[in-house]
């Protein structure tokens, strides 16, 4: 028995050798990437960013508390964007999300592999890059911010509600099935009961999600806070800056805890 134990190893000599060959190829990628993300990096800007840093920060305090009235108007414009955004996904999400399903889908052969396409197409491309393309397709202005959470929030949406469908118990679905329901009366009845808390609860975080990223839209015309942003930006007007991110973290905040007391009155 000792002589057992004593010669007892977790991993066999093959996979040790696999395990140290893959942790050299892991360190040797990643000072392989290294070298390539900083070939053109000027390391006298680099050591120098600690005090342009100390001397932006010193321009922008204090914050310009005059400006505040000025911003009323884009942040009701941002929180308009958020909402008719979201509403605009999960208007476009919730039959992708059905089709994307295997238990709901009507084709698993053409119509399932085409929604969980648009998922990923939809996940894949930020809504600051929709926002990009829609402004120069439809002109600056809200639309195309609307348009841009839209779009974005389709993946998010899609993906997480097609995940809770899935996940329904069966055992309900069969137990209407067995009365002779019929295939809309089973997604009435045993299936949309089970998934709309999920939905409520995917759907208020998608918007607070989206109040966030609503906030920035306008840095490529979509409107909002973000257009107030860049203006100071070109300006350097640091301290409206200053003020402007104040009120983005105030409404982050304030909607995130609007959320999570939603969520919580829903779920």
């Amino acid at each position: 028995m000792t002589d057992i134990a004593a010669s007892w190893q977790r991993r066999s000599s093959k996979a040790r050798l696999a395990l140290w060959s893959g942790w050299l190829m892991m360190i040797a990628l990643f000072f392989w990437c290294w070298e390539v993300m900083t070939k053109g990096t000027i390391w006298a800007y680099a050591w120098d960013a600690p005090r342009q840093a100390a001397d932006i920060g010193s321009r922008m305090w204090p914050p310009r508390w005059s400006y505040l009235p000025e911003l009323l108007g884009p942040l009701w414009d941002t929180i308009n964007m958020a909402t008719l955004g979201t509403l605009l996904g999960v208007i476009l999400a919730v039959p992708v999300a059905f089709m994307a399903a295997r238990n709901t889908t009507p084709s698993a052969l053409v119509l399932r592999p085409a929604a969980l396409f648009l998922i990923v197409a939809s996940r894949s491309i930020n809504s600051l890059i929709w926002a990009l393309l829609l402004v120069a397709i439809m002109g600056p202005g809200l639309l195309a911010g609307v348009v841009a959470i839209g779009l974005r929030s389709i993946g998010f949406i899609g993906k997480l509600l097609y995940e809770a469908i899935e996940e329904c118990d069966s055992k309900t679905v069969e137990a209407i099935a067995a009365t002779g329901a019929g295939r809309w009366q089973l997604l009435d009845y045993a299936i949309v009961p089970q998934v709309l808390p999920s939905f409520w609860g995917i759907s208020i975080f998608r918007w607070d999600i989206n109040i966030r990223e609503s906030a920035i839209l306008g840095l490529v015309g979509a409107g909002g806070l973000g257009l107030k942003l860049q203006s100071s930006l070109s300006t350097l007007a640091w301290p409206q800056v200053t003020m402007i991110l104040l009120v983005i973290l105030a409404t982050v905040v304030v909607s995130e805890w609007l959320s999570a007391k939603v969520r919580k009155a829903i779920i």
